[in-house]
């Protein structure tokens, strides 16, 4: 991958959307939601305060966060792999 964001931006990889339901029942690719998971795979350097100043980024590479629904904008990269890009904003919490 050679992505690299600029600013507050965050570029995710989603997680696998569920296959199976608590109960057992197989979804189709149809009724499966879009993925409101992911991992971080590249951040930029942060953002520009009213300052000047640089305020880095909280989340960092590996992280899994939850972010929402129709946030950030879709990528291919040449390797085939589905990014999202968004800012970091977008992203509601850090999963531990």
């Amino acid at each position: 991958m050679n992505i690299q964001p600029l600013g507050d931006r965050v570029v995710v990889k989603s997680l696998e959307a569920e296959t199976k339901t608590k109960g057992g029942i197989v979804l189709p690719d149809t009724a499966k939601e879009k993925p409101q998971e992911g991992k971080v795979v590249a951040v930029g350097k942060g953002k520009i305060g009213k300052e000047g100043t640089l305020q880095k980024l909280e989340v960092k590479v590996g992280d899994k966060v939850l972010y929402g629904k129709y946030s950030g904008t879709e990528v291919t990269t040449k390797d085939g792999q589905e990014l999202l890009i968004m800012r970091e904003e977008d992203i509601f919490a850090i999963l531990k």
